[in-house]
């Protein structure tokens, strides 16, 4: 049977997952309750107004160091379509405009106005981050997720403008592998973030690696992006 979440109760080990990788089921969206679950491997995928399933997915979906790749379309529209790159500058306008997304690339999470607020919670708390993608000074594309240690949790990207949301993954990456990251999670399989170089892995596979990751320092908020990654107009050779 299937826990129930309230703020006294402590999530579950993701071994006792059912087979749809649920492992509770609860609203505690406080910013303290998503730390816990993230350093577990869980994370809270909401599916209906009614429940708030708390999943732990075999297999998982990861992008590893060196892993990475960059088509010569997506390297011609870094060349020429004047992207800009920062973090965390506009988290709240970037969780929005996910919101407001009729579905997102990391695997369909719907974002309701309890989870935007847990997650401004977290930002506010220094581990959740955004990465936005300017055009002509308009936000044009972006992402946010949940990091902590050497890890980085990818919870949903938008794109108003073609490839601006590959644009901040790619960013992402970038600066992540600069830190000393040991991997991005990408949660379940999607072709866009396939399409860049993820793959999925057994669940024990993830939890081992997230269990090291989490123990290494990690870099509180706000994020700010070296010059050189952020720099996306001629981009070095990846992986």
């Amino acid at each position: 049977m299937v826990i129930q979440l309230d703020p006294t109760t402590p999530l579950p080990s993701p071994s006792t997952a059912n087979a749809n990788g649920v492992v509770a089921l609860g609203h505690d969206l406080r910013a303290e309750r998503l730390y816990e679950a993230y350093r577990m491997g869980i994370f809270p995928w909401p599916m209906s107004s009614r429940s708030v399933p708390w999943m732990s997915p075999d297999p998982r979906m990861v992008l590893h160091p060196g892993e990475i790749r960059v088509p010569r379309s997506l390297r011609k529209s870094l060349r020429n379509k004047g992207f800009s790159v920062t973090a965390d500058v506009v988290f709240d306008s970037v969780i929005g405009y996910c919101a407001r997304a009729h579905g997102d690339a990391w695997g369909g999470t719907w974002i309701t106005p309890a989870m935007t607020e847990a997650y401004i919670g977290a930002h506010n708390a220094g581990f959740a981050h955004s990465i936005e993608v300017w055009q002509d000074n308009y936000l044009v594309g972006g992402l946010y997720g949940i990091s902590i240690g050497a890890m980085f949790c990818g919870e949903s990207m938008f794109c108003h403008v073609s490839d601006a949301s590959k644009v901040a993954f790619v960013t992402l990456y970038r600066q992540a592998m600069r830190w000393g990251f040991q991997f991005i999670d990408c949660q379940v399989h999607n072709d866009h973030t396939a399409s860049l170089g993820a793959r999925e892995i057994p669940r024990d596979d993830y939890l081992a690696m997230l269990g090291r990751a989490v123990e290494r320092p990690g870099v509180a908020g706000p994020w700010k992006l070296d010059v050189d990654c952020a720099d996306v107009s001629d981009l070095p050779p990846l992986g």
